[in-house]
């Protein structure tokens, strides 16, 4: 059967890349049934016959109009459809649309019509605030990582930087691949736009975002990337949970080691694109 990605080997090999991270999530249990989702700017990849394809479904409504959107491609997972199947059969599990000349809507153009993702919203947000600041990153990425949605049930890692202070303090390599640390979203309806809105003002000073009790949204040059970003801050997490079910607080480096790293590694204090 052919497919949008028969002739087009370089975008079949971003949708490869997704359906490799998903297998990940499924793997790292970060992914329960259908949770999770991802969105992938694939635009340079498109064509002519892209651009001329019809909607397989009447244009569906984002929510709120994202203007640097216009007439651009993106791969979504679709709604209720799990990581492990996406693994194996990403188009059938997600889909390409098209966003119309009004910046409000989008139409689903291959293979099937599969209804993306429900957060779809914050993903385009993110995406329209990308293009606007002309930054290098086309995937968003959202997932539960458990030890990262388990520390944000406990208050204390909800308030200022303590989260990132903490994160940062178990081992070198978190602040070293995630200098600007974790954004807290204190919890909101999944889907809505007040938590697109919320992210979206998260992820401009901060490297991921931790949305209360639900999970983790990433950004990055590829999906692989985002994946990598999520990871690196859940590795953290997990020793410092280790650490604390033999019994003790952990000690962490110091706010000094802490700042000799940042020094000695000339660390940004910016998103670098």
């Amino acid at each position: 059967m052919k497919t949008i990605l028969s002739s087009r080997p370089a975008l079949k090999a971003v949708i490869d890349q997704i359906a490799e991270v998903t297998g990940y999530l499924w793997q790292n249990g970060w992914a329960e049934r259908n949770g999770g989702n991802i969105t992938v700017n694939i635009t340079e990849f498109a064509d002519a016959e892209m651009a001329a394809m019809p909607a397989l479904v009447p244009a569906i409504q984002i929510g709120k109009e994202l203007p640097m959107l216009r007439g651009k491609f993106f791969y979504a997972k679709g709604t209720g459809k799990r990581m492990r199947d996406l693994a194996r059969y990403p188009m059938q599990n997600g889909s390409i649309i098209r966003i119309c000349p009004d910046c409000a809507s989008y139409e689903i153009i291959a293979d099937e019509p599969v209804l993306p993702t429900s957060e779809l919203p914050s993903h385009l947000a993110l995406q329209n605030y990308l293009l606007q600041t002309g930054s290098c990153y086309k995937a968003t990425l959202h997932t539960h990582p458990i030890e990262l949605v388990a520390m944000s049930h406990i208050r204390r890692f909800l308030e200022g930087d303590e989260l990132t202070r903490v994160l940062w303090s178990m081992i070198p390599e978190t602040l070293a691949f995630a200098p600007l640390g974790i954004g807290i979203v204190p919890y909101k309806i999944p889907g809505s736009i007040e938590l697109a809105d919320a992210t979206l003002e998260q992820i401009k000073t901060h490297d991921v975002v931790l949305w209360e009790k639900h999970g983790t949204v990433a950004v990055g040059t590829d999906i692989m990337d985002a994946f990598d970003q999520t990871d690196v801050l859940c590795k953290a997490a997990k020793i410092y949970l280790s650490a604390r079910a033999m019994g003790s607080e952990p000690e962490g480096m110091t706010d000094e080691a802490i700042k000799e790293i940042q020094q000695v590694f000339n660390l940004p204090k910016a998103r670098p694109c």
